[in-house]
């Protein structure tokens, strides 16, 4: 039976705990056997998660002999890892046990120096500190999950499900997966990524900078037809100087600048309207439906009816 260690360090994230003991404990093989053996690991019988204590019942040295290790986040990111711990994770590697992580468990992973030159996710708020702590690892914030075949990482929360559920068709196929995502009432696949749920505010507009009212102005009005040329008109300079200042003080160019105010001003009339999804295209400014979604899903992650779908207000 395929063995499952979920390695619970202090301040660990309760539901990111939980999620991996819930999947692995209730999935079936077709003749009605447990697919799985779970053990909860800590570097110390008892571990603080926070609101409560958590008792594990199993050592460090049960991964030794672990198929498969989970590494739920931690409250604290930036907290140094046990040496213990990152010797029986080596250990672990060294013997090609299968290591996945949880949202900012990425961190405890990473730490071992496994994922150098390795893509990676964790969840978006954690990405950029991933990121400038670990600059060997090559850090995806858009995605749910990143499979490097032995060594795997996913996003916050409900990501941790979809990493779970990818193990198991992994492991065991599609049909045993199918199960286990129906009595987790969780798709098999979600469509997108994790870039849906991150929160994109409207463009900053540096306060007291040259550009504040142009900036303004563009914002009030993203939905018309402008060009460059226009803006530049509106700023009077040239659009040459515009790029310039534009980069220096928000670093985007002008263009890109009013696609992301677009694009936001999208979002806030698919979670808060019921307009036909080409109307709200027309409305933000795109000039056609097809322009409208390919921005969209370029910077969503998704289309814009998969985004209303999940965050339609109401």
């Amino acid at each position: 039976m395929h063995t499952v260690a979920v390695l619970a360090l202090d301040k660990v994230v309760p539901f990111d705990l939980s999620t991996p003991i819930e999947v692995f404990t209730r999935t079936r093989l077709p003749d009605g056997r447990p697919a799985y053996r779970l053990r909860v690991c800590g570097v110390t019988p008892t571990v603080d998660a926070g609101a409560f204590a958590v008792q594990a019942p199993w050592g460090l040295e049960a991964l030794a002999d672990a198929d498969t290790i989970i590494l739920p986040g931690t409250a604290d990111p930036t907290a140094p890892v046990p040496p213990a711990v990152l010797d029986a994770l080596l250990a672990a590697a060294a013997r090609n046990a299968r290591i996945a992580s949880i949202c900012s468990g990425a961190f405890v992973l990473a730490a071992t120096g496994l994922l150098d030159g390795l893509r990676a996710t964790t969840h978006w708020a954690g990405a950029d500190l991933l990121a400038a702590r670990y600059p060997a690892v090559e850090v995806d914030p858009d995605v749910l999950y990143v499979d490097n075949g032995r060594f795997l990482t996913s996003a916050g929360a409900a990501a941790g499900l979809d990493l779970c559920l990818h193990l198991i068709r992994r492991d065991y196929g599609s049909a045993v997966a199918a199960d286990a995502a129906r009595l987790s009432v969780m798709p098999l696949e979600r469509e997108g990524g994790q870039a849906q749920f991150i929160v994109h505010d409207p463009p900053p507009v540096p306060r007291g900078s040259a550009l504040e009212p142009l900036l303004v102005w563009m914002r009030e009005n993203a939905a018309r037809d402008l060009t460059l040329a226009d803006l530049a008109r509106r700023a009077g300079t040239s659009t040459r100087t515009l790029n310039r200042r534009f980069r220096e003080q928000t670093g985007d160019t002008p263009v890109q600048w009013l696609l992301r105010a677009r694009v936001r001003q999208a979002q806030h009339l698919l979670e808060n309207t019921d307009h036909p999804v080409d109307l709200i295209g027309a409305r933000a400014g795109f000039g056609s439906p097809t322009a409208f979604r390919d921005r969209f899903r370029r910077v969503v992650g998704t289309s814009p009816n998969a985004y209303r779908a999940a965050f339609r207000a109401g």
